[in-house]
């Protein structure tokens, strides 16, 4: 597998374990984003521990209301923050 296969492959594997705690399995509550992000990306909600940075983020993601993060959104997300820290190391 290429180095870009492989991270595909990441991205997929993080995200799937975190699908369906609550019945749904194609998309992410905040409570199941907000698991994700503890697990997955721990420096990254170090600085945004309240509750309301959670509600922002999950509003921000939520472009058509439905109160759930989609693997669609996720990647979104995914993009944005690897884009941002691309920026940030550059």
């Amino acid at each position: 597998m290429l180095k870009l296969e492989m991270a595909m492959a990441l991205i997929i594997k993080a995200f799937a374990p975190y699908v369906g705690t609550d019945g749904t399995v194609q998309s992410l509550n905040k409570w199941e984003m907000r698991v994700l992000l503890e697990k997955k990306l721990p420096g990254f909600l170090q600085s945004r521990r309240d509750k309301e940075a959670m509600d922002k983020l999950l509003k921000d993601l939520d472009a058509n209301g439905d109160t759930t993060v989609d693997f669609s959104k996720f990647i979104v997300f995914v993009a944005g923050i690897t884009s941002a820290c691309h920026s940030y190391f550059q």
